[in-house]
């Protein structure tokens, strides 16, 4: 019998899992019975894990068309059956993201492989990235937010991303050819510790042809420079996420770009991530790029 982490959950943390407001889930079990939920000694509804596997499945019925009063005439057991049913290529990317957010909830690590595995069949790691995992993602940070989920949680799904990840870069490092003049080199600020968006961008880098030096973490500027003094031309790419503070990426990249473009003739330096379009405009220039995206970045390469 699996071992759960977490086994009682509020109607707010199935609102916020699922994307179903609270009051319409009331109306729900009011109307159709769907879901039954348990009551603490003060009258309190709590919800385990199979309502909240149940709710992800109905909300899927539900979004592609099946109305609430036929989704209720159907057993409980036969939900999941009928949910593979309606899955297509429209449908594939919803029902993926509510396994890995299951896998995510119960840490089960077989549950994410088996998810993986069955995205990988018919996907390219591309795709399962940009259609699955940054949309997953992009929910894991509101759940966290809103205390639905711990920190835990999110490193544990973090992981086994990167995993995959690190498995899919070491598979096309084997057999792609660098075949551009360009050299990357990879980092993300002082006590910056966000590297996943950064490992994506280093596999895409690599997928295109390039030769990349992957820093990773809490780079100093001090060291960067040192660089700048091995290899000719690099191209300094980093992604900054919640380090520098908004109010202070103008004086970083300031700083940047004094120690690694001035005494560079044709080094580049580009940066992406939270904060990037409120910069000025002429902190833009032929040798400092800005992205608002991963895919800026790629299409840029």
């Amino acid at each position: 019998m699996m071992n759960t982490f977490r086994n009682a959950y509020s109607i707010k943390d199935l609102e916020n899992i699922s994307g179903i407001k609270a009051h319409t889930i009331r109306i729900w079990e009011k109307r159709y019975n769907i879901l039954e939920p348990m009551r603490t000694d003060t009258n309190i509804r709590y919800y385990d894990f199979g309502s909240i596997q149940k709710l992800l499945n109905i909300t899927l019925l539900h979004n592609h068309g099946y109305k609430i009063s036929k989704i209720s005439q159907y057993p409980s057991e036969n939900i999941p059956s009928l949910v593979k049913e309606i899955i297509t290529d429209k449908t594939y990317k919803s029902h993926a993201i509510n396994a890995f957010k299951v896998a995510m909830l119960n840490f089960d690590r077989e549950a994410f492989y088996k998810a993986y595995d069955q995205l990988l069949a018919n996907k390219s790691f591309t795709g399962i990235f940009s259609d699955v995992f940054v949309p997953l993602l992009n929910e894991i940070g509101l759940l966290w937010q809103t205390n639905t989920i711990t920190a835990a949680h999110e490193h544990f799904i973090t992981n086994l991303i990167k995993q995959k990840l690190e498995v899919e870069l070491e598979i096309i490092s084997k057999s792609q050819q660098v075949i551009q003049d360009k050299i990357f080199i990879l980092f993300l600020p002082v006590q910056e510790s966000h590297d996943l968006g950064l490992k994506y961008l280093n596999y895409e880098i690599v997928k295109n042809g390039y030769k990349t030096i992957y820093l990773g973490e809490s780079v100093e500027i001090d060291d960067l420079k040192k660089m700048t003094e091995q290899f000719e031309s690099p191209v300094f790419l980093t992604y900054l996420t919640t380090t520098p503070m908004l109010d202070e990426i103008n004086a970083y990249i300031e700083k940047l770009q004094q120690n690694l473009l001035v005494n560079s003739a044709d080094s580049e330096l580009w940066v992406m991530g939270i904060g990037v379009e409120n910069l000025p405009m002429e902190t833009a220039t032929n040798r400092t790029k800005l992205f608002l995206s991963m895919d800026h970045i790629i299409k840029s390469l």
